[in-house]
Parts: C-alpha cells; sequence; structure tokens
C-alpha cells in the first residue's frame, strides 16, 4: 500500500520514511484501537418497559379529566370554564362574550357541551389527546 506525502502530494511507497521527492517526513500510521467502554452491570439504569414503550405505572400529566370538564360545562359552562380547561380559549372567550351579552340565556351553549363531555361525544381536548375517563 502506498503512502501520499503530506507536503507534494506525490505518491511515496510504504518502506520510506521521508519523501523522495520532496524530503518531508511522511506520517507513520498509528494502530487504533477502539475505545474502552465501562464495563456496568447487565440491566444497571434500565426500567422494564412495557408493550407500548412506556414505563410500568407512567400516566400523561396532560390528560385531562372527562369528568372534570363535564361538570365544569354544566355548572360552570356559561363562563366557558371548561373550554379553558381543554385549552380551547378562545371558544371559552366567545361563550363568555355570548352569555353577557344575551344576559345569561348563552350559557344554555355550555351546559350542552358539558353533556356532551360526558356522554362521549366531545373526546379529546384542544391538543388531540384523548380525555381519561
Amino acid at each position: 500500500m502506498a503512502k501520499i506525502c503530506g507536503s507534494c502530494g506525490s505518491q511515496v511507497d510504504d518502506s520510506y520514511t521521508n519523501c523522495p521527492n520532496c524530503g518531508a517526513l511522511l506520517a507513520q500510521p498509528q494502530p487504533t484501537q477502539p475505545p474502552v467502554q465501562p464495563q456496568q452491570p447487565a440491566g444497571y439504569g434500565q426500567m422494564p418497559q412495557p408493550p407500548m414503550g412506556q414505563p410500568y405505572g407512567y400516566q400523561d400529566p396532560n390528560l385531562k379529566s372527562k369528568m372534570v370538564a363535564g361538570l365544569l360545562g354544566i355548572f360552570l359552562g356559561g363562563w366557558g370554564i371548561h373550554n379553558f380547561y381543554l385549552g380551547y380559549t378562545s371558544k371559552g372567550a366567545i361563550q363568555i362574550v355570548v352569555s353577557i351579552v344575551t344576559c345569561g340565556i348563552g350559557s344554555i351553549w355550555g351546559f350542552i357541551e358539558g353533556i356532551m363531555i360526558l356522554c362521549g361525544s366531545i373526546k379529546t381536548d384542544a391538543q388531540g389527546r384523548p380525555l381519561k375517563d
């Protein structure tokens, strides 16, 4: 196998230590060794995983409760509190305005949505995550 001179770029036989064309010292190939990895006991630092890839007992803290959202809709639906809870902030603000403009009659909208949440017609929050039971 031939070496390449770093100074002049000419191809030099492996037996030379200096380039015959320009006299530059040729780099000697260094033996490479794989990096030493520290040994750890088998299974160290790993938790057992269920089939779905989540740790045992894991519950997404961002999931919203269907019961809480439904009861907020029934009792405070005129103020859109259930929509704020589920992340629909603009819809909640519109419900407040409708309830004020209609002197409370618009709160029927929130009451109906609360029943729909409890019956399962509304199944997700604003980010598309399912409501937990």
